[in-house]
């Protein structure tokens, strides 16, 4: 049998568990895709994008904001309406939108930007604005303790004054941990925690990454069950970075982790395309994850769905 033989079977059987327990009455969870499997930069000449990923089987479409410039909140609201999806917002953090840089220019550019992606989630009605928000992605260095005491420092009062500006707005941030080719500061859950006990405030939670974890976890059970009641959202892709179900993951171990840890939020499959050429430089994807943008998706719902059911 050939593989894309294989693999169709595999996802049918998937799409029939999906049913059984659909019509048993066990609740479903949300299962999201990130604009990051088609698009980059998102716009709002992209709006076609929500009703596509709701024909795919998502009910939730989550915004990767390189440049909030290009999306007009109140049109991408009005689509999701239409559409009858969910949005949320995930944020994109570069050298200069840094909150714990030590060029003041760059954490004033990265507050206003974090403050933006607040406005836009409480517009569009997400529950959370996400990402790796503390620091720029690609920052690593073998830094000396003072430097490391000062990042810290920077990182954690401007995140107390996002977290205070996104409560009154109803928003939540949802930190995520890094792996260490793409960050040095906060690569685990147990640094996580570590950081939002500093900030203090109840709207300051976790994003948690398959991919991440699989490299810095040395249980990705253990750690989500660490964080539990403070996961916002969660991103599942697979080992290599593409569609969840074709790795080495115990799923249902995971799973079961999610529910001990009171998770209720969505599972975002968030991967990425080479022939986005920036991002994939980005991230060091060097060769296609699957037949295509599409396949990636289809298959990784079905999967998800035969999952968390």
């Amino acid at each position: 049998m050939n593989f894309q033989k294989a693999q169709q079977q595999r996802f049918t059987a998937a799409t029939d568990i999906e049913t059984n327990t659909a019509s048993n009455g066990v609740n479903v969870m949300m299962i999201g895709a990130s604009s990051y499997i088609w698009v980059s930069p998102f716009s709002t000449e992209e709006l076609e994008q929500l009703s596509h990923a709701k024909a795919l089987g998502f009910d939730v479409y989550e915004i990767a904001v390189e440049r909030p410039e290009l999306i007009d909140d109140e049109k991408v609201l009005a689509e999701a309406n239409r559409t009858g999806i969910k949005v949320h917002v995930c944020g994109a953090y570069g050298e200069t939108r840094d909150i714990s840089s030590d060029v003041p220019e760059y954490r004033e550019n990265g507050m206003a930007y974090g403050k933006r992606l607040i406005d836009m989630a409480a517009v569009l009605g997400s529950p959370y604005v996400a990402g790796p928000m503390y620091a720029a992605v690609g920052r690593t260095r073998l830094a000396d303790t003072g430097e490391k005491q000062r990042q810290m420092d920077y990182a954690v009062e401007n995140m107390k004054r996002l977290a205070e500006y996104a409560a009154k707005r109803g928003v939540k941030l949802a930190v995520e941990p890094l792996n260490r080719f793409e960050t040095d500061f906060i690569n685990t859950v147990e640094q996580g925690l570590y950081f939002i006990d500093r900030i203090g405030y109840d709207n300051v939670g976790f994003l948690l990454d398959t991919f991440h974890m699989n490299i810095e976890e040395k249980s990705i059970p253990a750690a989500i069950r660490s964080a539990k009641g403070r996961i916002f959202d969660f991103h599942a892709c697979a080992n290599d970075r593409g569609t969840p179900g074709e790795d080495h993951f115990d799923w249902e171990e995971i799973r079961k982790a999610l529910a001990d840890a009171e998770y209720e939020g969505p599972v975002v499959i968030e991967s990425f395309t080479p022939s986005i050429t920036e991002i994939a430089r980005a991230v060091s994807l060097w060769r296609p994850l699957a037949e295509s943008p599409d396949c990636l998706a289809r298959n990784g719902v079905n999967f998800l769905r035969s999952v968390f059911g």
